[in-house]
């Protein structure tokens, strides 16, 4: 039963694919999503700070960034206008990745100036993330006692890093 009000949560708070970065220096997207009272609205997510991927996360914004050197991920959880890190106080959240279907533990690691006892970075190692690929999937986490479920997509653009390797932003 609590898996099922999760789910049901979680398409409510449905995040939206990226759908254009073109030949831009940085990612931009747009993202469609269902606001709880079930209207959808189309918004333009701007660029993303680190270059990664943007997703919704309820009140906030992830943005999903892969480092296949190293074989890891660094979510970073940002205001609603992508511009301030927003800590969060969890210890660790959940990534599941479509294909090769797999779970990791995106663990806080804070960024300076995060309070004690918080985080608005979250990183999980694993080899898997060493494949060159774009990967898809979910982040969620329970936050104050309310889950939390935002998709993600990444998008191959030609002559475009989109997140991939060395990260701006202090990793």
């Amino acid at each position: 039963m609590v898996a099922w009000r999760f789910a049901a949560v979680g398409l409510l708070c449905v995040g939206a694919w990226l759908t254009g970065c073109g030949d831009q220096p940085k990612t931009k997207s747009k993202a469609k999503t269902v606001a709880k009272g079930g209207d959808s609205h189309d918004h333009d997510h701007g660029h993303a700070p680190h270059g990664g991927t943007i997703l919704e996360f309820g009140k906030y914004h992830g943005e999903f960034c892969v480092d296949h050197g190293r074989k890891q991920v660094t979510l970073y959880i940002l205001d609603e206008a992508m511009k301030k890190a927003v800590p969060l106080a969890v210890d660790k959240l959940n990534l599941s990745i479509k294909t090769p279907q797999f779970q990791a533990d995106l663990l806080a690691s804070p960024q300076e100036g995060d309070p004690k006892g918080s985080a608005s970075r979250f990183v999980a190692t694993d080899d898997r993330f060493g494949k060159e690929q774009e990967f898809e999937g979910t982040v969620n986490g329970v936050i104050d006692g309310k889950p939390y479920l935002g998709d993600f997509k990444e998008e191959a653009h030609p002559g475009h890093d989109h997140g991939h390797g060395e990260t701006k932003g202090g990793k």
